[in-house]
């Protein structure tokens, strides 16, 4: 069945600016539109109802070392958070305290000021383990939030001063209960690397867990569903500036059994990539994002893609662990999927490269500029919604404005070739579940 025969959201969406061409159609430019400056993501927050156990587990999962924390030994009686941290990614773990506990005491100790108990439960309750917040950091968290909400951004918190005058954190809403939060650094002589916020202090470097190094450096996209694409889009464009980087349809992406449409957001600098998918409606079955939408109660982040440095060695760290606490992989391709992988990647990978791709079921996909290596692992909670892809980019190697050599943003795609492969394993993971739940009723 064809895309338009499909399609009732995207470009048809009354109104919008916003109109789907498909990636044959879609010709990229940068018009450097960004409304206020973007520099970095910054971090990913989760909001869960047990913050020790789930940062334990993605640190062990992701060879992530809990770094930085912030709960009752720290004098937070407001909520527990821990920062694991791989090179410059960032992930967050944040739950709450007992209400009554913090209420005790004649100010807040929270050291994200945004929290709320009421909201986190709410969150919790409605789409289980889930990411609240996108952070990026911007030049002047200030500025980013009054531009945002005077171009139609929807206001979350208003900017809020952190520590003695050391940073500023603010934030709109994204989609769904997830919030775009900006992150700024007000004190020059302050170490964020180090110290990421004010109020967090150091782990104490006996544990173990601070040994643990898989590979994986950076955050490469944030994904995010939504139940319609097109506005979606105008409106994160609308405050932001960012512009479209990439887009597919349920023709360039789908399977004959179901399908998505999406778009990727950029920033000035293409370093911060969102892409947002939406669902089509008239396939055999339902797609994979409106099952996503349901289970989530609602738009939320569907995967998060994390860039390895190496990711043949990722894998295999990450395998090892895949039964003991960490997370499993969605199934490999079938054999062909590998022998047919030397015509289309000989020239970047080796023999011994390929073999190890299919040995640990990496996908390999290309563009005209470079090549993308990825994995999809499972539903990393109890419910079908977010998961986890590792990526290696290979190629678009390029100087700076300084001269210095770094690698182009978006390299190799997102793995247009490998969707439908991808959407096979998520159809034959959702049937499975489907077949258990029809047999018990």
């Amino acid at each position: 069945m064809g895309t338009e025969a499909m399609l009732t959201n995207g470009s048809t969406a009354a109104g919008s600016t916003f109109k789907l061409v498909g990636f044959k159609n879609f010709t990229r430019v940068n018009p450097m539109s960004d409304k206020f400056s973007v520099k970095r993501f910054h971090h990913v927050e989760f909001w869960c109802s047990d913050a020790t156990n789930t940062a334990r587990r993605f640190s062990w999962g992701l060879g992530m070392p809990i770094v930085l924390k912030s709960d009752l030994s720290t004098g937070n009686a407001t909520h527990a958070s821990y920062l694991l941290r791989s090179g410059q990614l960032n992930f967050l773990f944040t739950a709450p305290y007992s209400p009554s506990i913090s209420t005790n005491t004649s100010t807040s100790t929270a050291s994200i000021p945004t929290f709320s108990h009421t909201d986190c439960r709410n969150f919790t309750a409605s789409h289980g383990l889930a990411v609240r917040s996108i952070a990026i950091e911007v030049e002047d968290a200030e500025i980013a939030f009054s531009v945002s909400v005077s171009h139609g951004a929807k206001p979350s918190t208003s900017p809020i001063t952190l520590g003695n005058n050391d940073a500023v954190l603010s934030e709109v809403k994204l989609y769904g209960d997830v919030v775009l939060r900006y992150i700024s650094y007000k004190n020059p002589n302050y170490d964020a690397l180090s110290s990421f916020l004010p109020g967090f202090e150091p782990v104490e470097k006996t544990s173990t867990f601070l040994d643990l190094d898989y590979g994986i450096r950076r955050l490469d996209h944030a994904v995010g569903n939504v139940p319609e694409l097109a506005p979606a889009v105008d409106y994160v464009k609308s405050f932001t500036g960012f512009h479209e980087f990439a887009e597919f349809t349920a023709e360039d992406v789908g399977t004959s059994e179901s399908g998505l449409n999406s778009v990727v957001l950029a920033c000035n600098s293409e370093m911060v990539l969102l892409p947002m998918n939406e669902p089509v409606y008239g396939t055999k079955r339902k797609s994979q994002i409106q099952t996503y939408l349901e289970h989530n109660e609602g738009a939320g982040v569907q995967h998060l893609a994390l860039a390895s440095e190496d990711i043949f060695r990722s894998l295999r760290e990450m395998r090892k662990r895949s039964g003991v606490g960490g997370f499993e992989f969605m199934p490999s391709p079938p054999p062909t999927y590998y022998r047919n992988l030397k015509k289309r990647a000989g020239d970047v990978l080796s023999d011994e490269q390929i073999k190890e791709c299919e040995e640990l079921g990496i996908l390999v996909d290309r563009d005209d500029q470079g090549t993308l290596l990825q994995i999809f692992t499972k539903p990393v909670g109890d419910r079908p919604t977010i998961f986890i892809e590792i990526i290696q980019r290979v190629g678009c190697m390029m100087k700076d404005d300084d001269g210095k050599v770094q690698q182009k943003a978006g390299c190799g795609g997102f793995g247009k070739g490998n969707f439908s492969e991808l959407f096979k394993s998520i159809e034959e993971y959702e049937k499975t579940l489907e077949s258990r739940s029809s047999s018990t009723t």
